[in-house]
């Protein structure tokens, strides 16, 4: 063991490694330890620490706070921590000096020889197969004058994606070293600029255990996080320690140079070392009491709201502070704009498992001066039940709305007694929230997520086809609300292929028509497929990656995709921040096929309305928008217009490519009073001046 000698006592305001003048400090909490050795490494591979720094509490501990400077370590150091303690799990404590322990604020990690089965033996030494914390200096990055974007952008859609599913498919024309990576993912920006996306949604980037898969499979989707300030190893094109963080920050800076916010999708409700049984990486081996909920009549086991093993404790002081230190790091020297929460409905919890009705982390992260300006969304659920889509606390919390999803899909593919719920689910679903004076942008409209099916299999599979995950077929969500249109899986029949197509521009037509958020997933735009898998969690292969093939195979829903984007984006009325049908917002009408009587009643397949906003001479729109999920075409009368009007066609998804989406809008006749939808179609009709080009049929 190295003695300590040239060490200073260092300070414990510094959590995690901080690089200073002459060297570095490290700060670690863990009120219930006994003894803290800090650990330094000059190689990943190595079984015995090149020094240990065993911490002298007399001199190296402030109240539950350890800490040390030593001098000449540099930027790129590896280190860890072993912890001693009782191992008393019917306490809650699990203190096992063999394991080495991540930082929970280290910046950086090397995974290259983890072994997520060592880690989980209890004495076991794993020195050489641990995970190992980076030190990493923040200062010297040329941000070239980028900040967080923090622009209004009412308008925009959200792309959920994943970086490594993005480039990995050889298809990307990319070289192998940059698929998959955020490197890969620049050199992508034209496309997501061509599309029209201006906010990208990323899957899990904090570094997460990628064994944490049962039965040998890979974690793909990342919801297993062991570090919160860490962007993932894997997603990196450089090897070199400090490689991940760099290339992240030059991800997000070439976003934002291309108009292209980021959201990160975060894990505060659980980490990788799951349940009793699972791995000591990091909490678990610093503080298991303090960092987790346990069952208070045997601290030996896990309250597992997050249905993977564990619950963070988020609303206790320590565990509160690190994840709103994380937050903020992510913002200030990461540029992120803004957050979508796993599971958010945990963070609601107190440390007696039961919903709070003013959780206190919730509350920070609403009123955060540093988040004041980013976006944060809540997945407003928990896998132990709680609810709360519509009563989500805070004041600028937006919100996947998962009864939109429900409803659109239900009523596409005409099920009954859908189309009250999709009045409301059109127009902001103020139903759900009933808060006038919350923004309408609080509902976040998506039909399709990671989660579930595809938008193409939504449209070709009756049932989940999960048997590649390895739990026959148990596994994933079996009422997924979809229809394959006649035939389940790929067919070469045309009628159902034609209806198919149909019904993918259906859900964008009615997605992006919505008033709120739209978000959608990545590769839906060219009919990308997961071949019925509704849960790929573990499908790190082509079953979930974006073949760029499908670009060229799918241009024409992508030109129809792009358009819709294009024509929501310079719409005044989808910027709109009051819900459509108070004073001083914009009017939506609703219609039936004969005008003024919408078919609210059990068996009605059809709905009509109009948008347009007579209060601002400034905003010369008119819309009209016809949804017909009846089997057989229905004619729907046609709004008057004033004299030298007319309406003219923009979206007919019946029609094929490319006069499904007409730029510019067909005008219609002049004596066009009514308008044939065909059978499971949407049509989009704009209001116009007269002009003597030729009119459409």
């Amino acid at each position: 063991m190295t003695k300590l000698s040239g060490t200073q006592p260092g300070t414990p305001d510094l959590l995690g490694a901080t690089p200073q003048a002459g060297g570095v400090n490290f700060s670690l909490f863990s009120y219930h330890a006994s003894q803290v050795e800090l650990l330094l490494f000059d190689r990943p591979d190595q079984a015995q620490p090149s020094a240990v720094f065993r911490l002298d509490p007399d001199i190296h501990r402030t109240g539950s706070y350890w800490h040390i400077f030593i001098p000449g370590l540099k930027a790129g150091q590896l280190y860890g921590y072993r912890l001693h303690g009782p191992y008393q799990p019917e306490q809650g404590l699990r203190f096992d000096p063999a394991k080495l322990l991540l930082d929970p604020y280290a910046r950086a990690v090397i995974d290259d020889l983890y072994d997520r089965d060592e880690a989980a033996r209890y004495g076991v030494e794993n020195l050489a197969t641990a995970m190992k914390s980076v030190v990493v200096d923040l200062a010297g990055y040329d941000w070239a004058g980028d900040q967080p974007l923090r622009r209004p952008f009412y308008d925009a859609a959200i792309y959920e994606m994943h970086v490594r599913g993005f480039t990995k498919h050889p298809s990307s024309g990319l070289p192998e070293d940059k698929r998959g990576t955020y490197a890969g993912l620049i050199e992508k920006i034209p496309y997501l600029q061509q599309l029209g996306i201006k906010i990208v949604e990323l899957l899990p980037v904090f570094q997460f255990d990628r064994q944490s898969a049962p039965g040998g499979r890979p974690n793909y989707w990342g919801y297993e996080p062991v570090a919160f300030f860490a962007p993932h190893r894997a997603y990196s094109s450089r090897q070199d320690p400090l490689g991940p963080v760099d290339e992240f920050r030059d991800m997000v800076k070439a976003l934002h140079r291309a108009g292209i916010e980021v959201i990160l999708d975060v894990v505060f409700n659980h980490t990788a070392e799951d349940n009793q049984d699972g791995p000591t990486i990091s909490l678990r081996g610093i503080d298991n009491r303090v960092y987790y909920i346990l069952d208070p009549d045997n601290r030996a086991e896990y309250f597992n709201d997050s249905g993977v093993g564990n619950t963070l404790n988020g609303n206790h002081t320590i565990v509160r502070r690190l994840i709103m230190d994380s937050l903020r790091y992510w913002v200030q020297h990461m540029h992120v704009d803004g957050f979508r929460f796993d599971l958010a409905s945990v963070l609601s919890r107190g440390e007696d498992n039961r919903p709070l009705k003013d959780p206190p982390i919730l509350w920070d992260i609403d009123s955060d001066p540093v988040l004041a300006g980013t976006r944060i969304i809540a997945e407003a659920w928990d896998a132990a039940g709680l609810y709360q889509v519509g009563s989500f606390i805070g004041d600028r919390w937006g919100v996947w709305n998962g009864r939109y999803r429900d409803t659109v899909r239900r009523f596409v593919k005409s099920d009954t007694g859908t189309v009250s719920d999709l009045v409301d689910a059109i127009s902001g679903s103020f139903k759900v929230f009933s808060q006038l004076d919350r923004d309408p942008m609080r509902s976040v409209n998506f039909i399709t997520a990671h989660d579930g099916f595809t938008l193409n299999d939504l449209v070709s599979y009756d049932d989940k086809h999960n048997q590649a995950n390895g739990e026959d077929n148990r596994d994933g969500n079996s009422q997924n609300d979809s229809w394959n249109c006649g035939v389940e899986g790929p067919t070469d029949d045309p009628q159902v292929e034609t209806l198919r197509q149909r019904q993918l521009r259906n859900f964008f037509t009615i997605l992006l028509t919505s008033q709120g958020r739209p978000m959608f997933l990545m590769g839906d735009e060219v009919r990308r497929t997961q071949q019925g898998n509704n849960n790929a969690y573990s499908q790190d292969n082509e079953i979930s990656w974006f073949d760029w093939s499908q670009v060229d195979t799918h241009g024409d829903l992508l030109r129809f995709v792009r358009g819709l984007l294009h024509f929501r984006q310079n719409s005044r009325l989808y910027r709109d921040r009051r819900y459509w049908f108070e004073p001083e917002g914009a009017d939506i009408i609703w219609h039936g096929v004969r005008l003024g009587q919408p078919d609210w009643g059990e068996n009605s397949h059809s709905l009509a309305f109009e948008l347009l906003n007579p209060t601002d001479p400034t905003v010369q729109e008119h819309f009209y928008v016809l949804l017909n999920a009846y089997w057989e075409p229905l004619e729907f009368d046609l709004p008057e217009l004033p004299e030298g009007r007319r309406w003219a066609r923009l979206v007919d998804t019946a029609r094929p490519s490319p006069k499904d989406f007409s730029e510019p809008a067909e005008a219609l006749p002049d004596d066009r009073h009514a308008y044939l939808a065909q059978a499971r179609s949407a049509v989009v009709l704009i209001e116009q001046r007269v002009s003597h080009e030729k009119t459409a049929s």
